[in-house]
């Protein structure tokens, strides 16, 4: 079949199909060399049936006999070109829908051979040079009573005074009769990539006499952040980059009383465990000896599974053996025994961070001394983006789908609609 603007080629001076050139010094055939009395193009050097191949394909590919010659190839590529051959024995739409038809084509059930290199790994660097203009949002809420030391944890963890207070609580700072919230948000940057960190205090919790329902402003707060999300993604016109206030994790600090949970701890993280990642964390551990905080731990993840309260990581989260592996060494050492501290002493001609006793110094980043190091490894370095996506996948989309059935399907928010849905 003629096809407008192909070579012709006369086939009585064409090789039968069977006679393939070797991959690298093909067989010279009969007539190679002896121009078609219809071609237009004359010999240049070893080719086949006189259209003027002048090398082997690439890798050996053997090219299917009576394929098109060189114009054809550079105008309609080279995976066009090479496989209008099999494509005029019977299967063109084949070789135009991918060039399966060729010889020597791409399995179609498992991955292709590559014939050399593309460049599809350079796609990791694109996201990191995208990330370091863009930057990204990363948001804590730090929840405990009072004088366990929330603010200065989250101080030692990014090594910066980020969180509500740099210190303790001020001299005119009373602590307040109900639970508030309070945010504060700061432009990180290390090695060109910027973080916008959000820590969210709770002072008040837990602090009073009576303390029935005072995790209700905070679930309140968590559920008012997936709200705003979603009325930004619902919106017709959306903005390019929607502002994520969304809290993507929770640190929940434990008394270090060495005996048991109280009703409060656990009535929190039962009630919040479903719509944000919990971290549970014992705080002010070098007031315990290392006995006694391993029975402590060990008993805090006994009430914890008694109780069916899942922490983050959550098993039913993981995705793969590795993770699996990875995330129930992680599940084994938690709660984190920790101790924060943002003042630097001098030991054995080193500045660390530690805490000064009477009997010398805790290093908060000495893993013999606390477990500081390994929240920090686990929170920043290896699950920071999962956080991320657990809170987006999953319990942001648990809040949206409650949310869209109640409002009747996938319809516009107005501006106006102040209603909060409590999960």
């Amino acid at each position: 079949m003629y096809y407008p603007g192909s070579v012709y080629v006369d086939m009585s001076d064409v090789v039968p199909p069977e006679v393939r050139p070797k991959p690298a010094v093909p067989a010279k055939p009969p007539n190679v060399g002896v121009p078609s009395p219809s071609s237009p193009f004359p010999p240049q050097g070893p080719g086949i049936g006189g259209v003027g191949i002048s090398a082997p394909p690439p890798s050996g590919i053997p090219v299917p006999i009576g394929s098109h010659g060189p114009s054809h190839v550079g105008s309609h590529g080279v995976g066009h070109g090479m496989s209008h051959g099999a494509g005029h024995a019977g299967s063109h739409p084949a070789a135009h829908s991918g060039g399966h038809g060729h010889g020597g084509s791409h399995s179609s059930g498992g991955g292709s051979t590559l014939l050399g290199y593309i460049g599809i790994d350079t796609i990791i660097e694109q996201m990191r040079k995208k990330t370091m203009k863009t930057g990204f949002d990363f948001n804590i809420m730090v929840v405990g009573h009072s004088g366990l030391g929330k603010s200065t944890l989250v101080n030692t963890l990014f090594k910066s005074q980020v969180s509500r207070r740099s210190a303790g609580w001020a001299r005119d700072e009373k602590i307040p009769k109900t639970v508030e919230i309070k945010a504060v948000s700061h432009v990180i940057e290390e090695g060109g990539v910027k973080m916008k960190l959000t820590v969210v205090d709770t002072p008040g919790f837990g602090d009073q006499i009576n303390n029935d329902n005072c995790w209700e402003p905070i679930s309140k707060y968590i559920n008012e952040q997936y709200e705003k999300f979603l009325k930004e993604e619902v919106n017709i016109t959306r903005k390019k980059r929607i502002p994520d206030t969304r809290m993507h994790c929770c640190l929940y600090f434990i008394s270090p009383t060495g005996h048991s949970l109280r009703q409060l701890d656990l009535e929190f993280m039962k009630r919040l465990s479903h719509s944000v990642n919990i971290i549970p964390v014992i705080a002010k551990a070098d007031t315990m000896t290392i006995e006694e905080r391993q029975e402590f731990k060990q008993r805090v993840r006994k009430e914890l599974e008694m109780s069916g309260i899942e922490f983050y990581p959550q098993k039913e989260f993981d995705e793969d053996m590795e993770d699996k592996s990875d995330n129930d060494k992680i599940r084994e050492a938690m709660p984190f025994a920790v101790v924060g501290s943002d003042k630097e002493y001098q030991v054995n001609g080193k500045r660390v961070l530690g805490r000064k006793t009477a009997w010398g110094i805790v290093e908060v980043e000495n893993p013999n001394h606390c477990e500081f190091a390994q929240l920090r490894d686990f929170l920043i370095r290896s699950h920071l983006q999962d956080l991320k996506e657990v809170t987006h996948n999953i319990h942001y989309e648990t809040y949206r789908a409650k949310r869209l059935n109640e409002n009747g399907g996938l319809h516009p928010i107005s501006s106006n609609d102040t209603q909060e849905s409590n999960l």
